[in-house]
């Protein structure tokens, strides 16, 4: 069943739990992200990221992923992560994604807030949720010219209100593509933006925070949580393990589909690790 944000995170914001928002980058890692939530019976967001943005384009990903999710017996949301470009979200929200990210966290306050409020608009005119971002999520590698801020909470106050969007990603210590937990969160930041804004919180970075740490923040009000390198790190080990067990071997399909069951139960455990308790 497609969904999109706002049939999510509230009801994930005022529980124990949250919302796995896992990265995607073809068919093979979409059906094992769905197929874990339907063993699960747990709601799932698929983010399509700039790397396959700028691969494949939207159009393709949206054509790819919204039949799988309109066919699935869980809630699943197709979501455009990061994106910087407004005229990319509204093509992604024509090819028929139902959640959009647009990135403001590089502008100024100001400038975020009124670039993201032109996007909400047009969104939330079709049915589509949006996520925006206050300060700024840096990356271990890859995207060096993304800049380290921890959100401001009297401008996450302001933001939360005068830009319109469902859903606030922050930055209170989480840094994307860790490989390994790490990250210090700052939980007092994380507590002086909850008591100034109610929207539901998203944190990216997800593989870089230890276990006992993102089950201290499901209990908070952050309702999503993006989850990209370890499902990555599963799959790529698995496909490597193969290949070296199968030096004769070199369809890609071969490879993939015996990799799966390693990249669903990856994904299975990060569902069941960001579940509310039942």
């Amino acid at each position: 069943m497609l969904v999109n944000l706002t049939d999510l995170l509230p009801a994930a914001a005022a529980s124990d739990g949250a919302v796995a928002c896992c990265n995607v980058f073809g068919i093979e890692e979409a059906q094992a992200v769905i197929a874990a939530a339907e063993t699960l019976d747990l709601p799932v967001i698929l983010a399509v990221n700039k790397d396959m943005v700028d691969l494949a384009g939207v159009e393709a990903m949206a054509g790819l992923l919204l039949p799988m999710a309109k066919a699935s017996t869980a809630k699943v949301c197709v979501h455009l992560d990061h994106c910087y470009d407004e005229q990319i979200v509204y093509r992604a929200i024509h090819a028929g994604f139902s959640s959009v990210m647009f990135d403001g966290s590089q502008l100024p306050l100001a400038e975020n807030i009124r670039r993201t409020q032109q996007v909400v608009q047009v969104a939330h005119a079709v049915g589509v949720s949006v996520e925006g971002e206050l300060g700024s999520v840096p990356y271990q590698e890859g995207r060096d010219h993304i800049k380290s801020a921890l959100t401001l909470p009297d401008e996450a106050a302001v933001f939360a209100v005068q830009s319109g969007v469902d859903a606030m990603a922050i930055s209170i210590g989480n840094v994307h593509r860790m490989t390994e937990a790490g990250s210090p969160i700052d939980y007092t930041l994380l507590e002086e933006i909850e008591k100034l804004t109610q929207l539901p919180l998203v944190i990216h970075g997800t593989t870089g925070i230890a276990e006992n740490d993102l089950r201290i923040l499901k209990t908070h009000r952050v309702a999503k949580f993006n989850v990209g390198t370890t499902l990555r790190m599963a799959f790529g080990n698995a496909i490597r393990s193969e290949m070296e067990m199968s030096p004769d071997k070199f369809d890609r399909q071969y490879f993939a589909s015996r990799a799966l069951p390693a990249l669903k139960e990856e994904a299975m455990r990060v569902l069941t690790l960001l579940a509310p308790s039942r």
